[in-house]
């Protein structure tokens, strides 16, 4: 019996990468690169169900952000920042045009942020509201996103001065 999987779709940098917000692992899968889709995948979910990441987010949105602090377990969930952008990342790699440099800035500082939201969620209140360890991490993307790209469009410009 001969089984040949071929899967090698070509997409879109937006789709990859919403692909993997969806789920990291999926844009992998997607491509045709199994085995590293299947430890994304993999990975996620032993990192999701360990940190209980579901229940804290459930309870998030229900308005509850002190009982998803309760549930949650932090030593488990200070990995999902780090796994879930490196994934979005390599992602974006897997489709980007190889002319463009140095596009993991924004991803690494956005795990950078998010871990740093992650971790003083429990003390941080928002005009008196607890954001709780679900939304304070979420609003943290932002701030790394744009600092990845303004260090990274930095670099890129004194790369070409110094040609």
């Amino acid at each position: 019996m001969n089984l040949v999987v071929t899967i090698k779709k070509k997409i879109t940098k937006l789709e990859a990468v919403m692909w993997s917000i969806a789920l990291p692992g999926f844009t992998q899968l997607l491509t045709g690169n199994l085995v590293k889709g299947i430890l994304f995948v993999s990975l996620e979910f032993l990192v999701n169900v360990k940190s209980n990441f579901n229940k804290g987010i459930m309870y998030s949105f229900l308005g509850e952000t002190g009982m998803a602090m309760q549930v949650m377990d932090y030593q488990w969930l200070m990995f999902y920042p780090c796994l879930y952008m490196f994934a979005m990342w390599d992602s974006y790699r897997s489709v980007m045009p190889e002319e463009e440099k140095i596009t993991f800035l924004p991803f690494v500082f956005s795990a950078y942020f998010v871990t740093v939201g992650l971790m003083i969620s429990p003390k941080i209140k928002i005009f008196g509201m607890f954001p709780g360890p679900v939304f304070l991490p979420m609003m943290f993307v932002i701030p790394g996103v744009l600092i990845g790209l303004l260090i990274r469009k930095l670099i890129l410009r004194f790369y070409r001065n110094g040609q």
